[in-house]
Order: C-alpha cells, then sequence, then structure tokens
C-alpha cells in the first residue's frame, strides 16, 4: 500500500516501465505484497538522477557508484524538498541550503529541483494516504512509518498523520518520533517536538539525530546548557556529525569557552573540507 509503484515513476518521470525496471537495479527498492517493486520519495530522487546519467550514456558501473554515494549523502533528519541536484562538467553536484557538494565524478548533462519532482509526487502521495485511511487496520507501525517517510516531501500534514499513527501503534518507535518531531519543529511547537526527541532516544541512545535535534529544539527554548549536553551526546553517538560539531562551537563561544570553541570549529572545517571537490 506504501510507495510508489512502476507506473507511478514511470509517469512521473516521463520514462517507460521497463525503464523504471532497468534503473531499479540501481536504487534497490522494496518489494509489496505481490512481489511488486514499491518505491519510496529518496528513491524518486535517485531514479530521477539514473535517468540522467543514463542519459548522459555514463557506464551502468559508474551509475550505480554515483547514486549509492548520493543515496548515502543525501539530507538525513530534514525533508530532501530543499535539495537540487545539478551537473559540474565533472559529476553530480548536490545543493541544500547554503552547502554543495559532488558525490561523484563523471560528465553529466541535467539539472533538476527536488521540489519539482515533489510537485509531481503528491496527488500520487496523497492518494496512498487516503487508501491507507480507508484500510487502516491493515497497517502497523512500519507501514504507517513508510507511509509517513513517502509523504513527508510532498504532504507535510499527511505525513505527521501518519507518523502519529505509527507512534500509537508502536510508542518505541524511534525513527517516526524523531520524524514526527522535526514536522512539529518546523511548525513551530517546540515543546512538542522536545517530546519526541527525547522519546527517540531515550528508546535508542546511539541515535545522533535524536540527539542532534533535541539540541536544537532546546537550544531554541533558550536552554543552551540542556543543548551543549545533547550535542556532546549526538557526537558520542557519531563523532563525525559536523552540524553538532559546529553548533557546539557556537555555544562554547558565547559562553566564553574559546579554547573548546576552536576545537570544535577546526573538526567542523576538517569534516567539510573532506568533502569531495564541488568544481
Amino acid at each position: 500500500m506504501t510507495g510508489y509503484t512502476v507506473r507511478d515513476v514511470a509517469a512521473m518521470l516521463g520514462i517507460s516501465a521497463g525503464q523504471v525496471r532497468a534503473y531499479a537495479a540501481f536504487v534497490a527498492p522494496s518489494r509489496g505484497a505481490r512481489g511488486e517493486y514499491r518505491f519510496t520519495f529518496q528513491d524518486l530522487v535517485l531514479l530521477r538522477t539514473a535517468k540522467g546519467l543514463v542519459a548522459a550514456r555514463v557506464p551502468a558501473a559508474k551509475v550505480k557508484r554515483a547514486l549509492v554515494k548520493l543515496g548515502g549523502q543525501l539530507p538525513r533528519g530534514r525533508p530532501l524538498s530543499a535539495v537540487r541536484i545539478a551537473a559540474d562538467g565533472r559529476g553530480v553536484v548536490v545543493r541544500d541550503g547554503g552547502t554543495v557538494w559532488n558525490p561523484d565524478s563523471g560528465q553529466l548533462f541535467f539539472d533538476f529541483a527536488v521540489a519539482d519532482l515533489a510537485t509531481k509526487a503528491a496527488p500520487i502521495a496523497r492518494r496512498s494516504a487516503a487508501e491507507a485511511r480507508e484500510k487502516e487496520r491493515e497497517l502497523d507501525a512500519a507501514g504507517w512509518y513508510g507511509l509517513g517517510y513517502d509523504l513527508e516531501a510532498v504532504a507535510p500534514a499527511e505525513a505527521r498523520d501518519a507518523y502519529r499513527r505509527a507512534v500509537e501503534l508502536d510508542p518505541r518507535h524511534a525513527d517516526a518520533h524523531v520524524n514526527l518531531g522535526r514536522l512539529l519543529h518546523e511548525l513551530g511547537e517546540t515543546a512538542a517536538a522536545e517530546t519526541h526527541y527525547r522519546i527517540a532516544f531515550a528508546e535508542d541512545p546511539a541515535h545522533a539525530t535524536a540527539a542532534f535535534n533535541l539540541g536544537v529544539a532546546l537550544e531554541d527554548q533558550g536552554k543552551n546548557d540542556e543543548a551543549r549536553v545533547s550535542y556532546e551526546r549526538a557526537l558520542e553517538a557519531d563523532p563525525g556529525h559536523a552540524d553538532a560539531h559546529f553548533n557546539l562551537a557556537r555555544l562554547h563561544e558565547k559562553a566564553g569557552r574559546k579554547a573548546a570553541a576552536l576545537q570544535h570549529l577546526t573538526v567542523y572545517r576538517r569534516i567539510v573540507n573532506a568533502r569531495p571537490p564541488t568544481g
């Protein structure tokens, strides 16, 4: 019930069903009850990228390598709709706000905003949400979570509803709490977001995103000391979390702890500078 079908993807990307099935080898989609492909919204982003790579006659092995890297580098813990994927003459260039990076090299000839893809996907995702609500007893927590994930970039209100249903069925579903918290956070419901982040982190102390997002929520409420502790916990879970290092540097600077601020800022710069060149 959740995810986009081969027919959905073909219509959105303007390619044949056969091409979708061929590109599926690059993204490893899940399977439905009858063995049919079911694609997530992130899969759509990768398939759209694959379409451009194949059109540019990039070898299949190189396409797969680029998509694996891109899939691992797309932003976590926030919507994909702000991302733009383009070309710099050598490889894929991904723009996420003010950040730009190049996950792989290769001559490319395409440029697209994920937001444009989200617009095309919205009617299909909303239809899936309506069908799910009509047959809600057939979905478990994982199903509602998957639906919420598909809906985030295209229908945030329906995504919030899906994540709420997921945590009602499984109060220990850490990822659903994190994503619901983030969507509430974006609405300005910071205290409610904090609650969900805390639940997620209590269930999974290795969940770096839960700890980091909790830090942001605490900082937004002026609780800087608690935020600092939360960012430190994020780094315990993921020492390479660049944003946690940056936020800690800023908080230490505000508190007059110059040496600690410089230490975290140095690590932040090293992580950012280690990303592949963009041009």
